[in-house]
């Protein structure tokens, strides 16, 4: 054989070892949460792949064709209850990159693409899903002094980071340490019930963060953000509703598929369910849709007014914006970007601890104070007993503490007070003393 031939052997040889391995697998990621897990493999270029379930034992085989495997599978489970092993093994293909999940039970699943975005190139996600149990609905009523439920939605989480400040800070770390501090405030007040929608690092779907909310039948959402630019000049937090499009067309949504929805609207979705007449369905939603308005505009409102003076504020009134989590029409909720984390000095204050609890007592003291004057039905706080008081001459705020035995503070929540300054004339509701 000749030089030339030779050389030309070499060059077959070599095209087609990268033909038959393309692509890599360059990454592998688990993401475990309460009811689900997400495996996420890195690949250099598009995955080119086909996956099929084995059952005694429960396996997930997934094929990656024209692929070589650059991890190590040792070592990367995050003690997942529902994966017990990731290995290789031999696929009759050649250039297939075979691999086995091997799973603690039977999962409902979810195989996808992503498409390179951010800081993430190809990868291919697959999602374990518990299966849920058939359930026929507690349609129990509430009880009398029941506490108001809150959802703290800790905006992004797992695969999803959110915003990246200059920092290096992840949005997702900075809405769960707010979060949870805000949980903290909530579940230590009385007549009040904190929800978490997340409280680890992974990912939850935007329509699931509407499921728990409403599975635990909430009586508000509040989803936590940070908010960011392509420059870093714009800073301060803002407080948002969702636009009145938004809820016009998920509701127009939902009434085209009411007969699959009857969880939805509380105790008035049996009764759209059943009915024939279009128009009574339809008045129930805007009943609810108004209802629901409502309480987020007010709620929006007193949240803002507690934010303005902990933090800059980069818009002084609540916004309206077609965010995906504040969609359910049934659902009053707001979202709350907590400054800017393409600012530097803000991402250093959204890392600080005690930036974070200000942020999350102030987002707390919006909600109380709403609540104190329009408690749910039912609700302990819709149980306390008030009086009116007209002032006169001679009285104050510290006065009328001591005479109905309540503190100056819960004297000026009940009345939206921004000072401890009263007039003769004004009438004041007096919250009953616990």
């Amino acid at each position: 054989m000749n030089i030339r031939s030779l050389l030309l052997a070499m060059l077959l040889t070599v095209s087609v070892f990268f033909e038959a391995y393309g692509n890599s697998i360059d990454g592998v990621r688990v993401w475990p949460a309460p009811e689900n897990t997400r495996i996420v493999f890195d690949l250099s270029e598009q995955p080119d792949y086909k996956y099929f379930s084995l059952q005694n034992p429960q396996r997930l085989v997934i094929d990656f064709n024209n692929s070589k495997n650059h991890v190590s599978l040792n070592n990367i489970l995050k003690k997942d209850k529902r994966i017990k092993l990731i290995r290789t093994s031999k696929s009759r293909i050649k250039g297939t990159t075979r691999l086995v999940l091997e799973l603690a039970n039977n999962y409902s699943l979810a195989v996808f693409p992503l498409a390179p975005a951010g800081q993430y190139g190809n990868r291919l996600v697959i999602d374990l899903f518990d299966e849920e149990k058939i359930s026929q609905g507690d349609h129990t009523p509430k009880n009398d002094h029941r506490d108001i439920l809150i959802a703290i939605d800790a905006g992004h989480g797992g695969e999803d980071p959110g915003s990246i400040g200059g920092k290096g800070s992840y949005e997702k770390r900075v809405t769960l340490a707010i979060a949870k501090k805000l949980a903290t405030y909530i579940n230590n007040e009385k007549g009040m019930k904190a929800v978490m929608v997340r409280d680890g690092d992974y990912y939850v779907s935007i329509s699931r963060r509407s499921e728990i909310a409403r599975k635990n039948q909430v009586d508000f959402l509040v989803s936590i953000h940070a908010d960011a630019f392509e420059t870093s000049q714009p800073s301060g937090a803002s407080v948002w509703i969702v636009s009145h499009k938004r809820v016009e067309s998920e509701m127009a949504k939902w009434l085209r598929n009411r007969s699959n929805n009857s969880e939805l609207l509380g105790g008035g979705g049996g009764v759209i369910k059943n009915t024939r007449d279009d128009n009574l369905a339809k008045t129930l939603a805007d009943m609810n849709k108004e209802h629901s308005q409502g309480v987020s505009i007010s709620m929006a409102n007193s949240v803002l007014k507690q934010l303005k003076k902990i933090t800059k504020m980069h818009k002084k009134v609540p916004q309206h914006g077609n965010f995906g989590v504040l969609k359910s029409s049934d659902i009053p909720s707001i979202l709350v970007e907590t400054g800017f984390i393409s600012n530097h000095r803000e991402e250093q204050n959204l890392n600080s601890s005690a930036h974070q609890r200000k942020l999350a007592k102030g987002i707390f003291k919006g909600i109380k104070d709403h609540f104190m004057i329009q408690p749910p039905m039912g609700s302990y706080y819709a149980s306390i007993e008030t009086q009116q008081h007209k002032i006169t001459r001679g009285e104050s705020l510290s006065v009328l503490a001591q005479r109905y035995s309540v503190s100056v503070q819960e004297l000026k929540m009940a009345n939206s007070l921004t000072s401890n300054t009263v007039r003769i004339g004004q009438t004041l509701t007096i919250p009953r003393a616990d």
